[in-house]
């Protein structure tokens, strides 16, 4: 029952709608009680021969009409209880989401991808399946539970029915140790189709590797593997969850066994009569969906209270990056990195180390370096997706953990590595960022990433849809369609994480053409690339490695110096010179 006190805060406020529904089950259980007592007061005047024949039938007519009414008011507490149980749904999963995008990479890099889709789906579902159904069964056990409870005993024969109720308190005691069993075997079913999810969405998101190693019979008895241990977890809670009705049947079977027995001999004793001893055997009847239900509310809160447990693990938790209250003046200004350590989480070896450089709009930084020296991360840093411990990075001359983080993110526009693009039209996924974007517009920043010439020649141009994670078009098409929707944006900063790395030399020198006399109007660019000829008209240039500035200065002075610029730059010019022979 702990979930219910979990929820308060939601019934509390949607009182008037579970109020409505209650109020309803109250009508309904009273009129419930109406056809057992009619039918025992009809059975007996049939055998004192009081009435027969059409004499009965407006008593049968009454009858059917508490049925059509009880049919009609079922019909509206069910719109009202699951209409407030599908609005919870709608919540949490709005919290989830909401939840999910504030988060910083270090979030991400404990939690699953899967693991997250069970919680934000199955587990809000099964709380959600506490909060209809499980409130319905639990007022609808109790007011018609005691509500024959009540009219057994006052009505008919208090003796008989304590008689009859005899096995109940065994059953209650029964169905609370499997409550606790279920609790707990539920949660481990549920991480374990959590980790499922997992091994789903990686073998689907890389299909493609899988068939090209010939890896398939390999995933497919990984994947089997945990199926099958899924399947061992649920098998586990179907058998706790198989105990509860067999006690249930076996608990009603003895109480009308002891209530035939026990009203036989109150008839035969002429203590009740037997219009009132059939009246009391139908009373009995109606207990049994009580006691259902009441095993059937354990299961349903319990795999509800654990399906709670493992969402409030992860929205209740407090966000990584916490956000700031200062706002940025609308016009551009400089970036200032004074980074003096920065360590990633349970890593005891600094990733950057005395990072300094100073970024006045219109300039161009950039960024270079060996393989995991640091240079995407201090992109992560710029676009605060970490904290920094030990020093800052200014904007304005205000600290970025001192702004508002959508507001310091509205100032720049990023393309990452690794380009991501929707299953939409091309179109769409260039308009991402601003959804308001004229074709005019679309076309203007396709030109300038140099993607325009490709997409006409397109079955559908524009409208062409590019698959799942733009399965339909090239890496260098998509790095494009991505630098498009970034500039796009119009941001006051740019920052191209390698994001040139699949185009050939033309196709670059072409975009970063572009894109210098695209930020003359105020825009900075920040740039990282393994192939240093996209660096050369940057205004600086810094060289890190292993997480520290070892050169800096802008192409000209690097390249003469006798350091790692100038070896890799001439390295690269000297590869591309035997790949044009």
């Amino acid at each position: 029952m702990k979930l219910f006190n979990q929820l308060r805060w939601f019934f509390i406020r949607e009182w008037k709608r579970y109020f409505g529904a209650i109020l309803l089950l109250i009508i309904i259980a009273i009129l419930q009680l109406l056809p057992p007592k009619i039918v025992g007061m009809l059975i007996d005047l049939i055998i004192k021969e009081k009435i027969h024949g059409i004499q009965i039938l407006p008593w049968i007519s009454i009858i059917l009409l508490v049925a059509i009414i009880v049919y009609i008011l079922r019909y509206l507490w069910r719109i009202l209880l699951f209409g407030a149980s599908y609005q919870l749904a709608t919540e949490l999963r709005v919290k989830f989401y909401s939840y999910f995008s504030q988060q910083s990479q270090k979030f991400f890099l404990k939690n699953k991808t899967g693991d997250l889709i069970a919680r934000a789906t199955n587990d809000v579902d099964r709380v959600v399946f506490a909060a209809g159904e499980g409130v319905l069964t639990l007022v609808d056990s109790l007011v018609m539970g005691l509500s024959v409870l009540v009219v057994m005993s006052t009505q008919i024969s208090f003796l008989l029915t304590v008689i009859s109720l005899i096995p109940m308190p065994i059953m209650a005691i029964l169905i609370k140790k499997y409550g606790q069993e279920l609790h707990e075997t539920f949660r481990h079913a549920q991480a374990s189709f959590a980790l499922l999810n997992n091994k789903t969405q990686e073998i689907l998101t890389s299909i493609r590797m899988i068939r090209a190693f010939g890896l398939e019979k390999n995933q497919s008895d990984k994947f089997d593997e945990i199926v099958n241990n899924a399947g061992k977890k649920n098998m586990e809670v179907a058998k706790i969850d198989a105990r509860f009705d067999p006690v249930i049947y076996l608990s009603v079977a003895f109480s009308n066994l002891l209530a035939i027995i026990g009203g036989g001999w109150l008839v035969w004793n002429n203590y009740i009569t037997i219009g009132q001893l059939t009246s009391f055997i139908m009373y009995l009847g109606l207990m049994i969906w009580p006691m259902l239900a009441l095993a059937w509310m354990f299961n349903i809160v319990e795999r509800g209270s654990a399906a709670w447990d493992r969402i409030n693990s992860i929205i209740n938790k407090e966000l990584c990056i916490q956000d700031g209250k200062k706002i940025l003046p609308s016009s551009s200004g400089i970036l200032k990195a004074n980074i003096n350590l920065f360590f990633y989480p349970k890593n005891n070896i600094p990733s950057l180390k005395d990072i300094h450089f100073i970024l006045e709009p219109g300039k161009t930084l950039g960024i270079c370096g060996p393989t995991g020296s640091g240079k995407t991360t201090l992109l992560k840093l710029i676009q605060r997706q970490f904290n920094i411990k030990k020093g800052d990075i200014l904007y304005h001359s205000i600290p970025l953990s001192k702004l508002k983080i959508d507001n310091w993110r509205s100032r720049i526009a990023v393309v990452n590595q690794t380009s991501f693009l929707f299953s939409e039209s091309i179109a769409n996924n260039i308009s991402l960022g601003k959804p308001t974007a004229s074709q005019k517009e679309i076309e203007k920043v396709a030109k300038l990433a140099d993607i325009h010439k490709d997409i006409i020649y397109l079955p559908r141009g524009y409208e062409t849809q590019v698959g799942e994670r733009g399965v339909m078009l090239s890496g260098g098409q998509k790095q494009r369609i991505s630098i498009a929707r970034a500039l796009l944006l119009n941001a006051e900063i740019l920052i191209l994480d390698d994001a040139l790395s699949a185009v050939d030399s033309q196709t670059e020198n072409n975009i970063l053409k572009n894109i210098n006399q695209w930020k003359k109007n105020g825009h900075s660019l920040i740039i990282t690339a393994h192939r240093l000829s996209a660096l050369i008209n940057s205004d600086e240039i810094i060289v890190i490695k292993n997480g520290l500035i070892i050169q800096r200065g802008n192409h000209s002075q690097l390249s003469q110096e006798e350091n790692w610029y100038k070896a890799m730059y001439y390295y690269q010019k000297s590869e591309m010179e035997l790949e044009d022979k």
